[in-house]
């Protein structure tokens, strides 16, 4: 890979997981959004740079943070999905209408750490998930059009704040969940997606955090605060392999569907290509190591591969008023 252009960002990208969103439209140029405080700037494939606002705050002084923002690609419709402290704001691919706001539930006395949604995922063709700084999912059933977005069910698994939600990307082997779930403490919960969830295991954290996972041919590839990428096998949970990527915590996985290329950032500046494979004698899981780029003086904190196959990918880092894109050497 090589450094091909920065596309500009009227502000810059905060320290967030996985703060990057890009949209790959088929035969058009992708579309990207990076979040800053309480906003979300895009840089659509067709016409001008927009900025969508976090919503749920009373005043300008109270406008909420916002923790992520993602496209959702349903078979029917994709949906720009972004979480905050108050709630789940829904909108068009576009960002141009908004389709559906859900509040988050407060509770009265609330405890120690704030609340907020984070964590987005389309999954099982009609739904849409999004954590909750509760441990709880959201489950949100998306119709075919309109707005008559319902929350399907809450799965109440985890107990820490959900870091990430990942969906299947490839072919899941039989057995094998389509989604899983991170938190803060490490904690990964396999779930198989249908009319009512079901969960299927749990990986037990470690104390370290999972701040992004990803989920492709039955593999889970979890990124973790102490710089190491693990990976299991969605169906039984069993630990395939452990390798120390990076020498900080890292922020965002990507994962290619088509090749099962795996794109890695973190805090030490460094952004990782790796491939993921299935041993055609053994069936075991093995990582191979690809390219490693420097974004000299930047903590990594959002990296999206821009095509399914994984031959382009973008970076955003804390502080960085531009979005860098990278291509075939």
């Amino acid at each position: 890979y090589r450094r091909e252009r920065s596309l500009a960002l009227r502000n810059s990208s905060s320290a967030l997981y996985n703060n990057l969103a890009v949209l790959c439209p088929p035969a058009r140029p992708p579309a990207f959004g990076a979040v800053h405080g309480t906003i979300l700037s895009l840089l659509g494939s067709e016409g001008p740079p927009r900025q969508l606002q976090a919503r749920g705050g009373g005043s300008a002084l109270s406008t909420p943070l916002l923790t992520q923002a993602a496209w959702c690609e349903l078979p029917a419709r994709v949906l720009l999905v972004l979480t905050s402290q108050r709630g789940v704001q829904m909108y068009e691919s576009d960002g141009s209408t908004m389709v559906f706001w859900h509040a988050l539930d407060v509770p009265e006395h609330p405890a120690a750490h704030s609340a907020f949604a984070r964590g987005i995922a389309a999954a099982g063709g009609r739904f849409i998930c999004v954590g909750t700084s509760f441990g709880a999912v959201l489950v949100f059933d998306i119709p075919p059009k309109g707005t008559n977005v319902t929350l399907n069910e809450v799965l109440e698994q985890h107990r820490d704040p959900i870091t990430d939600i990942a969906a299947e990307q490839g072919q899941a082997p039989g057995g094998a969940g389509d989604l899983v779930t991170a938190d803060d403490s490490g904690t990964l919960c396999l779930w198989s997606t249908g009319e009512e969830f079901t969960l299927l295991g749990q990986i037990p954290g470690s104390g370290c955090t999972c701040s992004s996972v990803r989920l492709w041919n039955g593999i889970v590839a979890a990124g973790y605060g102490d710089g190491q990428i693990r990976l299991w096998e969605a169906g039984s949970g069993r630990i395939c392999a452990q390798v120390s990527a990076h020498a900080r915590w890292i922020y965002a996985l990507d994962l290619a569907p088509l090749t099962g290329k795996l794109l890695s950032g973190a805090e030490d500046s460094f952004v990782h290509v790796w491939k993921l494979s299935r041993n055609a004698d053994t069936d075991d899981i093995e990582i191979q190591h690809c390219h490693a780029e420097c974004v000299t003086d930047t903590q990594v904190c959002g990296a999206r591969f821009c095509d399914p196959a994984g031959d382009t990918f973008a970076v955003t880092g804390y502080d960085l008023s531009e979005i860098l894109c990278y291509g075939p050497a």
